[in-house]
């Protein structure tokens, strides 16, 4: 029965090389049968010879522009280079890809690499003990990342990272500067998302309650890490309820809205500003203290290949690499431009600090806020719904 067993494993280790099933279902059937046969680490080598002939890796993103720049700034470089197809897939949702994750097996089985946004995430994926360690000796350019983005990774898991933050972005507000002044816009800093003047003008992302607590909390005084008058916060979002034009839904949908003018502030995505900039629209950037910022990172799931996706992280770390990349997806690299030189469009771009130090950035506290989420969520959703 053990021949007919090791036959059989040979067969699917070569219907799994040639693509015809999935690596989850491969590590799958080698786990029942390898407990059986006790060959996982024994002389056949069958889990080892799979892995280290493995020529592929997995990285889901987030689609349009941004997967755009990664394939062809990075992804295919990177298989020119080594031979190594690297799969560029798109989430549906960061809630459906967790629960995809979860229900992987092992977990990250057939998800690899992950571009998740917000260190909420990082927590939420590490205390689920989905990360890994990474071997930061194997990622040499890791060096010339902002020491803050690497830093506030560590304190959560623990001094080591199962991530590379690879670039910067900020949920700050847009507005028209042809209705609204500088002056007038950095005078009032968060609290123009309330003027009653532009009732009517008025736009918020619908998605998130973070985003709209997060810019209510300025607004009355608070620290959006530490908010300490809730039902001032609650009464503020109710007060704007009445001067929103609309809560807009996506990426494309806040552009559109910005750029036929029937909105004249909102808060925004810095990567969707300097699109609509570069555009020529009549589009401001403003960034007031304790603006909602945060970093985009690399998250290495476990049951990963290592060495391949380590390989591909130095190399996506490239100055090279992620200077373009950052130029096609219009956010700022992660590198620090004290280390690496940066081009004059990249120091152009809304969220970008030439010091490196990231001064000033406030990024959620995962804890804080993670452990709020159902509730605040829940009131989100009937205040936006009026």
């Amino acid at each position: 029965m053990g021949k007919n067993l090791e036959k059989r494993l040979d067969e699917v280790y070569e219907n799994y090389k040639n693509g015809n099933i999935s690596r989850r279902d491969f590590v799958k059937f080698v786990g029942i049968a390898g407990a059986s046969l006790g060959i996982m680490a024994g002389p056949s080598g069958l889990v080892s010879r799979a892995f280290a002939a493995d020529k592929s890796i997995t990285c889901h993103s987030w689609g349009g522009t941004t997967s755009e720049a990664l394939r062809k700034f990075a992804f295919d470089p990177f298989t020119k280079s080594t031979g190594i197809k690297v799969i560029d897939a798109a989430f549906t949702g960061m809630d459906a890809f967790l629960t995809q994750v979860k229900a992987s097996i092992p977990p990250g089985g057939e998800f690899n690499i992950a571009h998740l946004s917000a260190v909420y995430d990082y927590a939420r994926y590490t205390d689920l003990g989905f990360g890994v360690a990474l071997d930061e000796a194997k990622i040499p350019n890791l060096k010339n990342v902002m020491t803050k983005m690497t830093e506030t990774l560590r304190k959560i898991s623990k001094g080591t990272l199962s991530a590379v933050p690879y670039d910067l972005g900020q949920t700050g507000i847009a507005y028209n500067t042809d209705k609204i002044s500088k002056e007038k816009a950095e005078k009032l800093g968060a609290s123009l998302l309330y003027d009653k003047d532009l009732k009517g003008k008025i736009g918020s992302w619908g998605g998130d309650f973070r985003t709209n607590m997060w810019y209510a909390a300025l607004h009355t005084g608070q620290s959006p890490n530490n908010i300490t008058d809730e039902k001032a916060v609650w009464n503020a979002l109710k007060e704007q309820r009445g001067l929103i034009k609309k809560y807009w839904a996506s990426g494309s949908e806040l552009m559109s809205l910005l750029a036929n003018g029937d909105i004249y502030a909102t808060v925004a995505w810095s990567g969707r500003v300097a699109a609509l900039q570069k555009q020529g629209h009549p589009i401001g950037y403003l960034a007031p203290d304790g603006t909602y910022s945060w970093m985009e990172y690399m998250y290495v799931l476990k049951g990963t290949n290592l060495d391949v996706a380590q390989q591909l992280l130095n190399f996506m770390l490239e100055p090279a690499a992620s200077i373009a990349v950052a130029q096609g997806q219009n956010y700022p690299t992660s590198l620090d431009p004290t280390k690496i030189d940066m081009p004059e469009d990249v120091k152009k771009l809304p969220a970008f600090d030439p010091t490196g130090k990231l001064d000033g950035y406030l990024f959620a506290d995962p804890a804080y806020w993670n452990a709020h989420q159902l509730d605040w969520a829940e009131k989100w959703d009937r205040i936006m719904a009026g």
